[in-house]
């Protein structure tokens, strides 16, 4: 099918356009009407998608149904999917019906919070297809109006300031990322990302107000795309808007944000950082390694510290988003392998957690630690599902959370066996806070008396947990239905930057001989 990633982006979208014009009323009919047509689009969605995934080659390493034609202004609309940005797409297509069916009690302004996911949708599946620099830049930035809207309109007591904070800091962080965009335009005279990736950026040593730049070109474009992708991650020390934006976001918003829109930044550095600018990428690769083992550590002491179980959840992201980034810019195999894993695995993981606390919120209205314990006198079925999820966060084997660490801890052990230790340490941290929250939420007597009448899990719940669970145990026990898929794409990416590397340093040699 030759439009085959058009129809997959804008079917939310048209879907969205179909609620926004035909649906009328905020009546329980006119609501419900509304959450069925964003079910049954977003079903859709995922459906379609598998063609997409029975139809990929992952010996093919390069892009694959490619849609190319004349846009706008002489721009190209172009889509496409490599081994690596695939599964970021069917990760999207696969949790947003499970989203819509967990906001099935909302009852303020239903079609409008229905609209915003449906193209929220759109917007994340086209960051992960785009294949012209200006197509990828609306659909990275127009993604955080809906996410602004969401947490703005539904969240808690403080949205606003969460809302703004969030738009804030990744808009801030995509300004120099457009500057860049351009002057890649005016070097390489186009924006074609194919083509782009093929470009040589300059990487000699060049003089700016008498500071002397390594890298030239390339280091300053990285620098501008890694403001950006850093923020979007999120990287300490610019992770402060996580925790309040997912405290204040409903938990259908803390879902998406966790599971979908931190991976923009992973995909992001996999996209452009290493292949566009090698040479920059393996200069700051140092210092990028040694951020994320300080992340690791650092959000991990911070999570053991927080009494909402959302703010802990968050700082949980960014520690577990260290191990990302350090996969990444270990720029071997394993490394990328794992980093890929883990942003999958994640989605799967951090999605679940923030459902299990939307949950307990949605009996209890609160998300404070200490206004639970001994539900699983009342709540056995919820108690094995939270278990499950926050093993799997841990990274306990047999489930995907342990693929993902194992393979990057293994990947950075090659680049510098400190930082590995460092990284290492957070596995323990993460069970301290994680087997805290559960043994403080589940075990104990259940002396409250506001819990002596919580119900447990209903059917609904369950089966929005079902397919979470089977993606978390599969994927546990049999890694290779994502390595099988990324592995060549991640060969060629590295053999690239090895190429590249290469290159440069015998230029450099021949240059100083």
């Amino acid at each position: 099918m030759s439009n085959l990633l058009s129809i997959i982006t804008f079917t939310p979208l048209i879907a969205a356009v179909i609620l926004a014009i035909f649906l009328r009323g905020d009546d329980e009919d006119a609501q419900r009407n509304a959450k069925w047509l964003a079910l049954i689009a977003t079903s859709a969605t995922f459906l379609i998608s598998l063609l997409l995934l029975f139809g990929f080659d992952p010996r093919d390493t390069g892009f694959q149904f490619v849609e190319e034609r004349e846009w706008i202004l002489g721009l190209t609309y172009k889509l496409g999917v490599d081994g690596i940005s695939i599964l970021f797409v069917m990760l999207t297509t696969f949790l947003m019906p499970i989203t819509i069916a967990a906001c099935w009690n909302v009852t303020t302004r239903v079609k409008e919070y229905m609209i915003a996911f449906l193209v929220l949708e759109t917007l994340m599946i086209g960051v992960f297809v785009a294949l012209d620099l200006v197509l990828f830049y609306l659909f990275f930035e127009a993604g955080l109006i809906p996410m602004f809207l969401i947490i703005g309109i539904w969240g808690g007591k403080d949205r606003i300031y969460a809302a703004f904070k969030f738009f804030l800091y990744t808009f801030l962080g995509s300004v120099l990322m457009l500057v860049a965009m351009i002057a890649m335009f005016v070097d390489a005279g186009t924006t074609d990302i194919p083509t782009l990736l093929r470009h040589e950026f300059s990487a000699g040593t060049i003089s700016i107000m008498g500071w002397q730049i390594v890298g030239g070109m390339q280091t300053l474009l990285w620098l501008a795309f890694f403001a950006s992708f850093a923020v979007k991650m999120p990287m300490w020390p610019v992770h402060t808007w996580l925790p309040d934006a997912h405290v204040q976001a409903p938990t259908a918003g803390s879902v998406v944000l966790a599971a979908v829109l931190l991976k923009m930044g992973g995909y992001g550095f996999l996209r452009f950082s290493l292949p566009m600018f090698p040479v920059a990428s393996d200069l700051l690769a140092p210092l990028v390694l040694w951020m994320s083992a300080i992340a690791i550590v650092y959000t991990s002491l911070v999570a053991l510290m927080q009494e909402d179980m959302k703010k802990l959840i968050a700082y949980s992201s960014v520690a577990h988003m260290g191990f990302v980034t350090m996969g990444i810019f270990a720029a071997n195999q394993q490394g990328i392998d794992g980093a890929i894993f883990q942003m999958i695995s994640h989605g799967f993981i951090s999605g679940a957690l923030f459902l299990c606390v939307g949950v307990i919120y949605d009996r209890m209205h609160t998300r404070d630690i200490d206004a639970y314990g001994g539900l699983v006198n009342r709540m056995p079925v919820y108690a094995m599902m939270f278990m499950l999820f926050t093993m799997a966060n841990v990274g306990l084997p047999g489930t995907s959370g342990f693929v993902g660490e194992f393979l990057t801890i293994m990947g950075v052990f090659q680049v510098n066996t400190w930082i590995a230790f460092v990284a290492a340490t957070g596995v323990i941290l993460s069970a301290a806070y994680a087997l805290w929250l559960y043994r403080r939420v589940v075990f104990g007597d259940l002396i409250k008396e506001s819990l002596k009448t919580i119900t447990d899990m209903d059917r609904r719940e369950k089966a929005i947990f079902a397919p979470l669970v089977v993606m978390t145990l599969l994927l546990g026990v049999y890694p290779a239905l994502v390595t099988d898929i990324i592995g060549p794409s991640v060969a060629a990416l590295v053999a690239d930057y090895e190429t590249a590397l290469a290159g440069f340093e015998a230029a450099t040699r021949l240059a100083q001989n």
